[in-house]
């Protein structure tokens, strides 16, 4: 029997476990998951390039569980009221192979994302963080805020997107927590006195949303919009500027910020090194950091496992017949001919 998990199965687990306390776990997950960096067979993803988009598979395996994800990444979606991204997650036995999760993660990649780059911030960005700001309004906006509003204890969030329905959504969304939200006429704007800035973008191409005199010393930088060939959103010289650390080095220089970069000496260090203390973090407060973040299989793994083991400690999800049981394992027809 496989356990599959349904959106309304992780409504239910959010609803039961609490949105703030499901965060604080996921982080905690995924910084004891990067600590065993060594203990994960890693590659980079496999991607699919299309005219409209990108579709790829991200696996992973520790040696006892193995997990894979298909998402995909279609900008131009929202015009016919479809998401920009999508996915669905498989987390097996290794030692059989067997299956024992399906689960969507559309929901969960919003999560292990906002989580994720809140895990870099703990390294990266200054101690006091009070301000954030983030620049993109679109889905996976609140996670982000919400993420670093669990570990920091924000008091003033301010944000811009060019649309500005999205906005007021984000508004909307996030108006009954308890920071301030102030409504930006530019991303320049946004920048401007925060300790944080989350760029969270979806355009495919190749955009300066911000540029280096715009940056104070001191900003970290979370970077997740530009995640695959051709698709940035910094200006090069902040990353001539920035300290930087990504998720695992083959991926993020075909895919991340870094793609413009022509040594790979410029980058600092990738995110396992900062949690187990192998590379230091932020060393300064005059530091600017950035966290170059396109999404690694040992996240979704991470979250993944969490959500299994949620699952089966709240009684949440429903056990389904779709691996055959047979008396006789050789015997896979004789099983077909016995009937439903």
């Amino acid at each position: 029997m496989v356990k599959v998990i349904t959106i309304s199965d992780i409504q239910t687990l959010i609803a039961k476990v609490g949105i703030n306390n499901f965060f604080i776990t996921l982080i905690d997950s995924l910084e004891k998951e990067f600590s065993r960096w060594e203990h994960f067979q890693k590659s980079p993803r496999h991607a699919v390039h299309l005219d409209q988009g990108v579709i790829e598979l991200m696996p992973t395996c520790d040696g006892e569980l193995y997990s894979f994800k298909y998402v995909n990444g279609h900008p131009n979606n929202t015009a016919s009221k479809k998401l920009t991204v999508v996915a669905l997650g498989l987390l097996s036995e290794a030692k059989s192979g067997y299956p024992l999760m399906i689960s969507e993660m559309t929901l969960l990649t919003a999560f292990r994302t906002a989580a994720t780059s809140t895990l870099a911030a703990k390294y990266l960005a200054k101690k006091a963080v009070k301000h954030i700001g983030i620049i993109g309004t679109g889905a996976q906006s609140e996670f982000q805020v919400l993420a670093q509003s669990a570990l920091f204890d924000i008091e003033t969030v301010k944000y811009f997107d060019i649309d500005s329905e999205a906005m007021k959504k984000f508004h909307d969304n996030l108006k009954n927590q308890s920071f301030k939200l102030i409504a930006c006429k530019n991303a320049e704007e946004v920048v401007a006195d925060v300790d944080i800035i989350t760029t969270a973008t979806a355009s495919k191409g190749s955009s300066k949303i911000l540029s280096l005199d715009v940056i104070n010393s001191g900003l970290h930088i979370n970077g997740i919009g530009g995640d695959c060939p051709g698709k940035t959103e910094l200006d090069q010289a902040i990353l001539s500027r920035a300290k930087i650390v990504v998720e695992y080095l083959p991926q993020s220089k075909v895919e991340g910020e870094i793609q413009h970069l022509e040594l790979n000496s410029t980058v600092h260090a990738e995110l396992w090194e900062i949690v187990t203390g192998k590379k230091k973090g932020r060393e300064s407060d005059n530091e600017i950091t950035l966290f170059d973040s396109v999404g690694f299989a040992i996240e979704d793994f991470a979250i993944l496992k969490l959500v299994y083991e949620l699952a089966i400690k709240n009684n949440i999800g429903t056990e389904m017949d779709l691996i055959p049981s047979l008396q006789d394992p050789k015997d896979l027809y004789g099983y077909l001919c016995e009937g439903p």
